[in-house]
């Protein structure tokens, strides 16, 4: 997947187009990503020990990789992700800048 968890993305589709978050966790198995306030659904909780009154609770679904783009650290937008071979490790690489995206 072109993007990891820590990262700062933007979506590029969908509802919450235009807005950006950090990536919670990655599912590279369903292609899916967890982003910080994006995608935010409803969810119906019964009664718990944890949740004693139950109710309707906001939570964060996955969406598609598809649908995010990594942000340039440079430049702050949206980018297209290359890879390079630095000091024997492979690095992604923002294209616009040329900015390396690994820490």
């Amino acid at each position: 997947m072109h993007v990891k968890k820590g990262d700062k993305v933007m979506v590029i589709s969908g509802k919450d187009k235009g807005k950006s978050g950090i990536i919670l966790e990655a599912y590279p198995k369903q292609s899916r990503v967890l982003v910080e306030g994006i995608n935010i659904v409803k969810k119906h909780a019964k009664p718990s020990q944890v949740n004693p009154q139950g109710g309707i609770l906001n939570q964060e679904a996955p969406i598609h990789v598809s649908n995010v783009m990594p942000i340039d650290p440079k430049s702050g937008e949206p980018t297209r992700v290359g890879y390079t071979v630095e000091n024997g490790k492979k690095v992604r690489v923002a294209k616009k800048s040329g900015e390396v995206l690994d820490k």
